[in-house]
């Protein structure tokens, strides 16, 4: 007992408010009892100091306060760097991880209610597997969020998604569910993160349209509502009568149908709440708009001779006022935008893919490709530069240092093969899986059938049509 409990004793490197070696426990000690010694060796208050640890702030109040500091990633010769921060400032900091840290709680919920959700519609209708969304402004630029943000706006576009399928299939109440979860997952940004996005209003008009597609006259009153915030929301993000977009889009003007769905439904509400001027205010302008969107048909036949199909046409024709060079000169660069795109995604995938072949780091983060390209030009082989980061956390010259040291490097090396066999393994163990549901006695199937024949049959079986029979 007494030399597990020495083994657990570690010395740690703090620099900062206090300099020194810290002795803990590091199976036993939390980040609170580790920043209550560091404050009382500087002789300060625990909310005036920061505790930072590779590169991240140890947190209080979180999952973290529960976890031991070995737990954390933290053992012998570990360094610990403690700034100072005013009281005020701590508190600040420490409410707003707590915030935080409550708002990643309820995405976890949000994501338990979709995969339930997704269970109860087995068609593919809510992709939550390997979701990997680039968020643009409407310009095309990328726009880059906090971590907590962009998961939530992943989640939210998703569940808006899911509900416009569900809508098209005219399955109402399902499409009200995700909607309502998008716009929880949404409510979770920080608001002037999101203010100039048009997808939270265009939901609202989502959920309204439900609303009356369903006849449940109870919604009057927040239908009303919820179409007052998607109109400030577009004028937001669109600008004053569409003037930001039409600047970004080149003089076109959006597209009318949203605007049309807006004042149609703006007018049932303003009908069935009794304010019958209002009403036709804007049902004579959503005809108006209607007849707007109406398309020559000339101008659709010389557009579409050009290689664009019915629908882009259209499109691109509304947003153009008819104008048919415009419209043409839209629908090539939209073309070029998308073909870009789509290089840019496969690109992507294949990135994700290489990181999920090296592992993720021990504070479960994937490899940066970025420093292991610069580590690769300096002329170490790319899997054994990949395990050197992954290893220590994408710290390049932590990394070069293991890569040029021979202990270290062998280590390397041992832990590569160790990952390949574990591969090979699960690979192997799957194979005979499906063998054994096929009908063949898992005794026979182990014991006489080499590992390298089952992967080869694992793979002729996928592409037979009929169960065959194989004979070992």
């Amino acid at each position: 007992m007494a030399s597990s409990s020495h083994a657990s004793i570690a010395k740690l490197k703090v620099a900062g408010t206090w300099a020194g070696l810290l002795e803990v426990e590091t199976e036993k000690w939390t980040v609170p009892m580790l920043r209550e010694e560091i404050a009382k060796r500087s002789n300060m208050g625990t909310e005036s100091i920061n505790l930072i640890f590779a590169g991240k702030v140890l947190k209080d109040g979180t999952n973290e306060e529960k976890s031991s500091l070995s737990q954390l990633g933290i053992k012998n010769n570990s360094k610990i760097l403690a700034c100072r921060v005013s009281v005020e400032e701590g508190k600040t900091l420490k409410n707003e991880l707590l915030a935080d840290d409550e708002r990643n709680r309820r995405l976890a919920r949000i994501k338990a209610a979709v995969t339930a959700l997704s269970k109860r519609h087995a068609d593919g209708a809510l992709p939550i597997e390997d979701f990997d969304i680039q968020l643009e402004d409407q310009s095309g630029n990328k726009v880059h969020f906090s971590e907590t943000d962009r998961l939530a706006i992943m989640t939210g576009l998703m569940l808006h998604t899911s509900g416009k399928r569900f809508i098209r299939k005219q399955m109402f109440t399902e499409a009200l569910e995700a909607l309502t979860m998008g716009e929880e997952a949404f409510s979770l940004c920080n608001p002037k993160s999101i203010e100039l996005v048009d997808n939270i209003p265009i939901l609202q008009i989502d959920m309204v349209w439900c609303y009356f597609m369903l006849r449940d006259i109870a919604w009057i009153a927040v239908a009303g509502l919820r179409l007052k915030n998607a109109r400030e929301g577009l004028e937001r993000a669109h600008g004053k009568d569409s003037s930001r977009f039409r600047l970004l889009q080149a003089g076109r003007t959006s597209e009318l149908a949203l605007y049309l769905r807006l004042e149609l439904l703006e007018g049932v509400v303003a009908y069935h709440s009794g304010q019958f001027d209002k009403s036709r205010k804007f049902l004579a302008s959503a005809q108006e708009k209607f007849f707007q969107l109406q398309v020559p048909d000339e101008a659709l036949s010389l557009v579409m001779s050009m290689g664009f199909g019915e629908g882009d046409a259209k499109r691109a024709l509304r947003m153009s006022n008819q104008d048919i060079q415009s419209a043409v000169n839209f629908l090539v660069v939209e073309r070029e935008k998308t073909e870009q795109k789509r290089e840019d995604d496969i690109r992507r995938r294949n990135e994700i893919m290489e990181q999920k072949r090296y592992g993720v780091t021990p504070l479960k983060k994937a490899v940066d490709l970025q420093r292991l390209t610069e580590v690769v030009s300096i002329g170490f082989e790319k899997e054994l530069a990949a395990e050197a980061l992954r290893k220590n956390e994408n710290d390049t010259q932590k990394a070069l240092d293991d890569l040029t040291n021979p202990e270290a490097n062998t280590a390397l090396q041992r832990n590569i093969e160790l990952r390949k066999r574990r591969r090979q393994q699960r690979a192997t163990d799957a194979t005979i899986e499906q063998l054994v549901s096929m009908g063949f006695e898992r005794s026979r199937v182990i014991g006489c059938c080499p590992s390298w024949w089952l992967l080869r049959a694992s793979h002729a079986s996928t592409a037979r049509t009929s169960q065959s029979r194989y004979h070992c």
